[in-house]
């Protein structure tokens, strides 16, 4: 069975961290500090209740001094990287609210060894204005962990974070940012400008179609065409008509649709199999596939959600396509017995459905 996330906070990680704390502040009491940790709730933690926890009995063992703390922290949080150390910049988060230049200062140290992109939030939220002119200064600095974090931090809606409701009223604070960090040769750097754009494209679509054909304008770079490409896939899949305009897919008139064949009918934890053929009096030209599914929800109704096929340049007259979908138990999706639908769309364009049976 594959490891969990969470178990990367074995008894061996945090006592290598009790172990840091201990050496830099010898008032650390140690094996007090471990059974703490690994209480009788432990194993029902997830991976954020985890760090979040591991953030809270820190805050109980290090100096009441706020200041002190941080200074402490700075010192063991080199020792530690990835997501597994993202504790430290939750302490911050827990218990920096109203030390605002020392969080920050503390937060930007940190985040180079993890990411502070959770923990900058609440200081958005408290101090917009101040926080978000500090974003745009680390949007400039010579630290590519400072200049993804002052783009991802203030994603409107980052997964597993709280949302910036007020951004996604009215992102143009964002935008000043993102318009720093569009020709960054980071890809750290320029993959978070995308999702804060897709981000972004789910209240304000007309924005980012606007910022994204401006974006594309002249000869731009091939770091410049993935990000606007990766950060309207959103209004791709919705099909938005001016950006599949934008990405060369035109009006799939010339296309049928031959030969469909879908299992009547597949069991939970097994394999759907279906094909299909395209077929045209021309070069197919420009495609890009999907297929959709309607799901049965637990109230009876279906709600679709669209997977990716292919997108390519297709020179021929006729192409098959064989394809699966795996119907495993998975923790991000509940199924449900009962009759689904699963349609393709070309270009947009949803040109075929066919029923099948969940059991």
């Amino acid at each position: 069975m594959a490891e969990l996330l969470k178990d990367v906070y074995s008894r061996d990680f945090i006592d290598s961290v009790a172990l840091q704390f201990e050496t830099v502040y010898p008032r650390f009491n140690k094996a007090l500090f471990i059974n703490t940790i690994f209480d009788q709730h432990w194993q029902q933690k997830t991976l954020k209740a985890r760090l979040t926890f591991i953030a809270q009995t820190l805050f109980q063992f290090l100096p009441n001094d706020f200041q002190q703390s941080c200074f402490i922290l700075k010192q063991v949080a080199p020792h530690f990287s990835s997501y597994e150390a993202m504790f430290f910049p939750a302490f911050v988060e827990l218990y920096g609210i109203d030390n605002y230049q020392i969080s920050i200062e503390t937060l930007a140290l940190l985040t180079q060894y993890s990411s502070a992109e959770f923990a900058v939030r609440p200081f958005i939220k408290k101090y917009p204005k101040k926080m978000m002119a500090q974003m745009l200064i680390w949007a400039s600095s010579d630290n590519v962990h400072l200049r993804r974090l002052a783009s991802e931090g203030c994603r409107p809606r980052l997964p597993w974070a709280c949302a910036l409701p007020e951004f996604k009223k009215d992102p143009a604070i964002i935008i000043t940012i993102l318009e720093k960090l569009k020709d960054d040769n980071e890809d750290y750097v320029y993959r978070s400008v995308a999702n804060n754009l897709n981000d972004i494209s789910k209240d304000n679509p007309e924005l980012v179609v606007a910022i994204a054909q401006r974006w594309l304008q002249g000869e731009p770079t091939k770091n410049r065409r993935w990000l606007v490409k990766h950060a309207c896939r959103g209004l791709l899949k919705n099909a938005h008509p001016d950006i599949l305009v934008l990405f060369g897919f035109s009006s799939p008139t010339h296309i049928k649709i031959e030969n469909f064949q879908l299992d009547e009918s597949v069991c939970m934890g097994e394999t759907l199999h279906f094909s299909f053929s395209l077929k045209a009096l021309r070069p197919l030209g420009k495609c890009r596939l999907e297929f959709s599914i309607s799901f049965m929800k637990k109230n009876g109704k279906q709600a679709d959600k669209i997977f990716k096929i292919s997108e390519s340049e297709i020179n021929s007259k006729r192409k098959v396509f064989r394809k699966q979908f795996s119907f495993k138990a998975i923790s991000t999706r509940k199924y449900y017995q009962g009759e689904h639908q699963l349609s393709l769309i070309v270009n947009g364009v949803k040109m075929m459905t066919k029923p099948f049976t969940l059991l």
